[in-house]
């Protein structure tokens, strides 16, 4: 990846969902990656007044008509071109799914160096596939061929790519996988093995030259049913953004690890129910907790 010009700041077009209260989709990338220096413009899906993990929200699905028509102003004022990157979460139909393919299409005309970073959201393991019908096969047929990078956890990499992650070999091996199905770079977050401890959970980075994987403390608080709820989101913000800043595979994932573990040891120690992303903001910068990335062989 290359760091963007001197002089210049980072933007990434960022598609997702929105909640007004709490952190998820948008609501939770954006703040961290504007606090990491990052310029972001927020396209909106949905615009709920709390995340669903609650069990009951109010507000609007966003058409994909409205969709298309927001990137499309943003066009009329000619800074596509200047995107570095677009990054997509949760899809809650197929039709705002081909609003964010044509929206990467027309970035990636305009700057043909731009990255299109999709987060697969559909699925997790105990939980199945919850994402509306047909959005699970979407991601597999329509997003994986384009995208540039992909963090999927390990449920959805293994239906992405019809391979088992049940140990930590599976998973780097059906992160290969995924590879040849279209991203150049794949994150896996949540990966487990058998032969872990309770106390620890990883995630494991692959490119084309190499294999990384890192370790933090497990916290064991699952309030809606997954844990965290923007966890993910925030995950696949800060791996995006330090990627985009020039860092190494290995130091993107080493960073990401800390920041995310450094927000959720603070939520916890908190007894919050929802991320402590403003309590916890310098962590983004300066994480309390560093961990380091090792190579798998």
């Amino acid at each position: 990846m290359r760091p963007c010009e001197t002089g210049s700041v980072t933007q990434i077009l960022s598609i997702q969902s929105a909640v007004a209260y709490g952190f998820a989709g948008n609501s939770a990338a954006v703040f961290p990656l504007r606090r990491a220096g990052l310029d972001v413009w927020p396209v909106l899906t949905v615009n709920y007044s709390n995340h669903t993990g609650y069990g009951a929200w109010r507000g609007p699905n966003i058409d994909a008509d409205q969709v298309a028509e927001v990137v499309r102003g943003i066009d009329d004022r000619g800074v596509l071109g200047q995107m570095d990157a677009v990054l997509s979460g949760y899809q809650g139909s197929e039709a705002v799914g081909h609003a964010i393919l044509d929206a990467v299409a027309l970035v990636k005309k305009q700057n043909p160096a731009a990255l299109y970073c999709a987060d697969p959201v559909f699925g997790d393991v105990g939980r199945g596939i919850y994402a509306a019908d047909g959005i699970a096969e979407f991601m597999r047929d329509h997003v994986t061929p384009v995208a540039d990078i992909m963090t999927p956890n390990l449920f959805e990499l293994a239906f992405l790519t019809g391979m088992p992650t049940d140990t930590l070999d599976q998973t780097v091996a059906a992160a290969r996988k995924l590879r040849e199905l279209g991203p150049s770079i794949v994150l896996v977050t949540s990966v487990t093995d058998p032969a872990d401890a309770d106390d620890i959970i990883r995630m494991v980075a692959v490119d084309a030259e190499s294999a990384w994987r890192v370790e933090t403390p497990f916290i064991h608080r699952d309030i809606f049913g997954s844990g965290y709820v923007g966890s993910g989101d925030l995950t696949a913000a800060m791996f995006l953004a330090h990627l985009l800043q020039g860092d190494t595979l290995a130091d993107a994932l080493s960073a990401t690890a800390s920041i995310v573990y450094s927000i959720l040891k603070t939520t916890d120690d908190l007894g919050l129910l929802e991320l402590a992303l403003v309590q916890a903001q310098d962590a983004v910068v300066a994480p309390t907790y560093h961990f380091t990335a090792a190579k798998i062989a």
